[in-house]
């Protein structure tokens, strides 16, 4: 197993703390791998796959990606075919088959019970790309029956709302806007959206959401963050390390050590933040 190399793609890719994470996991288990970030811009993701060897095992992806990746793989998991996307490309497998999962959709369950255990029937999600589909899909697994995306233009968010409208479950989904002035009332708000999008006004629209979820991890904290005081904050450092110590078990078939991959993000972001 010695030699093995796996990386996170995407555009931007330079803020990524995937490499700590990950890097860190191989030294605590004694893994002679190595993990680094390479900038991918859309429409770059199958020319980088084709040119890779028989030592890669596996790769994260991050926006633009993950639904690109799609049409690339040979066999999908039940879950990425449910979100429609792939952050998770397993290399090397069966006669080289590339296998596309997603451990967003488990990642963010697992941040969330983490930090609550209280019971969620709605939820209120800022954006509509494909890390709000995952998270929606995430939200439905715990139990929650009626969606709300805020979004600036719903044609953007067209393939968001036909993943969540095709659960089995039976949801509720619906649109509103990001720029509108009433109050979201759901158990849980989930930011998808950039830090400089999250105005004075849209934060205070979510002053009573006893739940907050915010999926940046820097920088932190976002407006939304800071605004939680005393409520549940579910961060996007949470989201982040669960998901990863997923696509460390699948990329090396052996367990992650969650706490080393946790504690080396939290330095590595109080570093930036000193910095």
């Amino acid at each position: 197993m010695s030699g093995r190399r796996c990386g996170v793609l995407g555009d931007p890719i330079a803020h990524s703390l995937s490499p700590v994470l990950h890097r860190v996991g191989y030294a605590e288990l004694g893994l002679d791998w190595t993990y680094d970030a390479h900038r991918v811009p859309a429409g770059g993701l199958e020319s980088f796959v084709a040119g890779l060897g028989p030592e890669w095992r596996g790769l994260s992806l991050t926006m633009p990606l993950k639904r690109e990746a799609l049409a690339l793989v040979d066999r999908l998991t039940d879950r990425a075919r449910l979100a429609g996307a792939v952050n998770t490309l397993v290399l090397g497998g069966d006669e080289g088959e590339r296998v596309g999962d997603n451990t967003d959709l488990p990642g963010a369950a697992a941040a969330i019970r983490e930090r609550t255990t209280m019971p969620l029937a709605s939820a209120t999600i800022l954006g509509g790309g494909a890390t709000a589909s995952s998270i929606g899909l995430a939200l439905v697994d715990l139990g929650v029956r009626s969606v709300e995306l805020l979004v600036r233009d719903e044609a953007r968010a067209g393939e968001t709302l036909e993943v969540l409208r095709a659960h089995p479950a039976g949801i509720e989904v619906r649109t509103g806007v990001l720029d509108a002035t009433d109050r979201v009332t759901a158990d849980i708000v989930v930011s998808t959206i950039p830090a400089d999008a999250q105005t004075p006004e849209l934060v205070a629209r979510c002053d009573d959401v006893p739940v907050v979820f915010e999926a940046l991890y820097d920088p932190w904290p976002t407006p939304l963050a800071a605004s939680a005081a005393d409520r549940t904050l579910v961060g996007g450092l949470d989201l982040l390390v669960h998901q990863a110590v997923m696509q460390f078990d699948l990329f090396t078939g052996l367990r992650a050590p969650l706490e080393a991959m946790r504690q080396a993000g939290r330095r590595a972001l109080a570093e930036r933040s000193a910095g």
